[in-house]
């Protein structure tokens, strides 16, 4: 399911309902983009305890060793360093050949269960046989947990606490670094060279990125998903490397008529060409139609970008980890730097 397809679905549906009745709370949590301070701990005595962006804290005896997150965050703590902690995983995980998915990263696929492979999917009694300790994934609306099924959310939420890192409303850099402090909290030692080469490189990335969207020049730019019926127009008020991307001088069209949630417009195929964009930044996942596939559509072929060829792969849900966000800001700023106007 796209990215924007799910985001309708949470908006019209609540899929993506809180795990604890008394837990949530109605906004989500602010962090500083740069903070180093983590709002999780090991005691002294072995105890640990961590605060999400629902500003639940969760309280064990010990650090979990036995961590069970969506894909995507799985791979985001395993380029901070952590590994052995992650048994299981549900969300896009292996293609039908085998092979890990993008989003899965460097996270190893053969040693952990996989408990679903799709939007929808989580096995409840796979995960139970597991003896979680701990839940980890991202949080895109107050108090939702992205891919756990409104269906066995209650179940779910017996075995194990969980926790929530805020992924939307908030710049790039911050849910990266909320996922550090979490990571640091399970163990992970973030002055390991791997981490700190991850992070050089995404600051780097992010300044080559700001002079090439300053030599642009005015450059727009539309990031988009497509699906059989709709054509997504995202606004990048609200993903979180779209912010950052905004931030860092890339000039995004911003659709002007939003679905419920603000996340993006829904555009017929036949208004496809509502908002002229010099480059189109489209939903990369297996789970959004590719340009080969939109190829049949005419209202696709017609549009500016399209027809210059300056179309390029957005992934829509990105690892945030340094490591995993680093390529993202080096694809954009290739990119812009190859486009010239044509809207």
């Amino acid at each position: 399911m796209p990215y924007s397809s799910a985001i309708s679905l949470l908006s019209r549906r609540g899929v993506l309902a809180g795990v604890s009745g008394g837990a949530l709370a109605a906004a989500l949590t602010a962090c500083g983009s740069g903070s180093s301070s983590a709002s999780g701990s090991a005691g002294s005595s072995g105890s640990w305890s961590f605060t999400d962006d629902r500003k639940t804290t969760v309280k064990l005896s010990s650090a979990p060793t036995r961590v069970v997150a969506f894909t995507g965050t799985a791979a985001a703590l395993v380029d901070f360093g952590l590994d052995q902690q992650i048994v299981g995983v549900f969300g896009e995980t292996t293609q039908p050949d085998g092979k890990p998915t993008a989003q899965a990263g460097d996270l190893n696929v053969g040693k952990v269960t996989v408990l679903g492979n799709a939007w929808g999917e989580f096995n409840v009694e796979k995960y139970a046989a597991l003896n979680p300790q701990l839940l980890v994934t991202h949080m895109y609306e107050p108090g939702a947990l992205w891919y756990v099924p409104n269906e066995s959310k209650d179940q779910i939420a017996k075995l194990a606490p969980s926790v929530a890192i805020n992924v939307a409303r908030a710049s790039l850099p911050t849910p990266i670094q909320r996922y550090a402090d979490l990571a640091q909290s399970l163990g992970a030692d973030l002055s390991a060279k791997k981490v700190t080469d991850g992070k050089a490189r995404f600051q780097a990335a992010s300044e080559t990125l700001r002079s090439a969207a300053k030599a642009a020049g005015g450059l727009k730019v539309l990031a988009a998903s497509g699906s059989p019926d709709v054509f997504y127009a995202s606004n990048p008020k609200i993903a979180s490397d779209l912010m950052y991307f905004a931030e860092l001088g890339v000039e995004f069209i911003v659709p002007t008529k939003l679905d419920t949630g603000d996340y993006f417009e829904s555009l017929s195929w036949e208004n496809a060409d509502k908002y002229a964009a010099d480059l189109i930044l489209l939903d990369s996942r297996s789970t959004a139609l590719q340009p080969k596939a939109l190829a049949s559509k005419p209202s696709w072929n017609a549009l500016p970008a399209v027809k210059a060829g300056q179309v390029a792969p957005w992934d829509a849900v990105p690892r945030f980890s340094w490591t995993g966000s680093a390529p993202l800001l080096e694809n954009l700023a290739k990119a812009i730097q190859t486009c010239k106007k044509v809207s």
